[in-house]
């Protein structure tokens, strides 16, 4: 499993031109997940995600959290996290998750950072296999990739 994780100024998420999804100031998470993934996989990174100090304070440009922050999540998945590149010049995605077991793991990673944030709120998502234009002002820049 993998989230892509970029801290924003502000996101949103577009499916035919209607917004599902926006976010001020927090973390734009797009999840990947491969075949081998599960809810071990899924709750670490959730976890990682809430407590990964990336957020500004008065002392260090990277010393809180976006729960210290108070900031917001949104999650987009992302098929194509699971590509393999190591051959050729088409992405092969051999390793990528079937569409229930990814979208039932999407589904799961949502609820878990809900839970987490004691909101429902803090937590908006794009649609599990829809064509979505995300639109976003990367903050920092800051741009992570976090596996398990």
């Amino acid at each position: 499993m993998k989230v892509l994780l970029q801290r924003v100024s502000r996101a949103a998420v577009t499916i035919d031109a209607e917004q599902v999804g926006a976010i001020g100031p927090g973390l734009l998470l797009f999840l990947g997940v491969e075949a081998r993934d599960g809810e071990e996989q899924l709750v670490w990174l959730a976890n990682k995600v809430l407590g990964l100090r990336v957020f500004p304070d008065a002392e260090k440009p990277m010393n809180l959290s976006v729960m210290d922050a108070g900031g917001d999540l949104l999650v987009v998945s992302q098929f194509t996290l699971a590509a393999d590149t190591s051959r050729g010049k088409r992405p092969g995605f051999s390793g990528a998750a079937e569409p229930e077991l990814a979208e039932a793991l999407y589904e799961r990673f949502i609820d878990v950072l809900r839970e987490k944030c004691g909101s429902h709120q803090r937590v908006r998502s794009g649609r599990f296999g829809a064509d979505m234009q995300v639109s976003l002002v990367n903050d920092g820049p800051v741009t992570l990739l976090l596996e398990r």
